[in-house]
């Protein structure tokens, strides 16, 4: 039963692992166009108006990012049934991207509070394990697939990079498939 699993769970771990690194790489950005909006005093009493909310009021500035995009998100698998299937995945994609930057970032600002109820602390627990044991699977993949590539440029004659190599070897003597009389 578990080796039928084992490739359900790879992709599973792979999918968290995908929202873990765009979470991870996303908060920065969101952080950066955040910092370009002039408006210092603006920005300082939204930080201080969190900061004076219980935790459960928190939970919901979290939740707001999620709700906005809902529509857009609705709006793509509407172009999706209607067969628009590039600007479907292209709408979906950035409802995805932005999502997950202003989540991110979001959470960073209410964190403290998030965690201060015993039931979000312990989903953020799991979820932190769940994060650590997809890793723990996917690990050794990446790094059999890494040295695999690695051994794969290393290689002078074989695989594809070889066949790559001696193709454009060819392609620069000017004797390779000319014909000389006989």
């Amino acid at each position: 039963m578990r080796r039928l699993l084992h490739p359900l769970l790879i992709v599973l771990a792979t999918i968290f692992l995908i929202e873990a690194w765009l979470w991870d790489h996303l908060q920065p950005v969101v952080a950066r166009l955040v910092a370009l909006i002039p408006f210092a005093a603006l920005k300082r009493q939204i930080g201080v108006a969190i900061d004076r909310l219980p935790p459960p009021a928190t939970l919901v500035v979290f939740v707001v990012p999620l709700a906005v995009l809902f529509p857009l998100k609705i709006a793509g698998l509407w172009l999706l049934a209607h067969g628009a299937f590039i600007s479907a995945v292209l709408l979906l994609l950035f409802a995805k991207v932005i999502g997950v930057g202003v989540t991110a970032f979001v959470f960073d600002a209410t964190r403290d509070k998030l965690l201060q109820m015993a039931w979000f602390r312990l989903v953020y627990h799991r979820v932190m394990a769940w994060r650590d044991w997809a890793h723990a699977l996917l690990d050794p993949i990446k790094l059999r697939i890494r040295r695999g590539v690695e051994r794969l440029l290393r290689q002078r004659t074989g695989g594809m990079v070889g066949l790559l190599r001696r193709l454009r070897r060819m392609r620069r003597r000017p004797d390779v498939g000319v014909r000389k009389p006989i």
